[in-house]
């Protein structure tokens, strides 16, 4: 393999992410969210009230990313952070009202992502396996490096 840029595989994954990314910017904005913050709105509509730790761990975010995030979601209403009783550096998240009824705005954006990718729901599905594979296969390689 050579070293120009166009036959660099990081490139294409560096291209394709920041294409996404930047037609989830579009989608979002109305939204007023941002793709990190859609993504713990998607780990919130898949399961509510949850620790900030264990949301932190789903999204591999770092509390020093995450909370910044979540002040913000709550700031525009969307969740509501609470100390636990039982052990005050415990962080609860849960979703507002508001929150819940962003959802169904929401659901439109994964089938115009497939649309914009070219991809059915088969497509979307074949394509996520392949990305699960591709990090599990990079990280393990990365894992034995160290």
């Amino acid at each position: 393999m050579s070293l120009r840029l166009d036959d660099q595989v990081c490139f294409g994954l560096y291209s394709a992410s920041r294409a996404v990314t930047a037609l989830y910017r579009v989608l979002l904005s109305g939204m007023d969210l941002t793709y990190p913050q859609y993504l713990v709105m998607l780990a919130l509509w898949e399961q509510d009230h949850r620790l900030v730790k264990e949301l932190g761990a789903e999204l591999n975010l770092d509390s020093g990313t995450l909370s910044p995030l979540l002040k913000r979601l709550e700031f525009i209403g969307y969740v509501k952070r609470t100390r636990q009783a039982t052990d005050e550096r415990s962080v609860g998240i849960s979703l507002t009202p508001l929150g819940v009824a962003l959802r169904e705005e929401a659901e439109k954006i994964p089938d115009i992502i497939g649309e914009a990718m070219g991809l059915d729901v088969k497509g979307q599905a074949k394509m996520r396996k392949d990305l699960d594979k591709l990090t599990d296969s990079v990280n393990a390689y990365r894992e034995a490096l160290a």
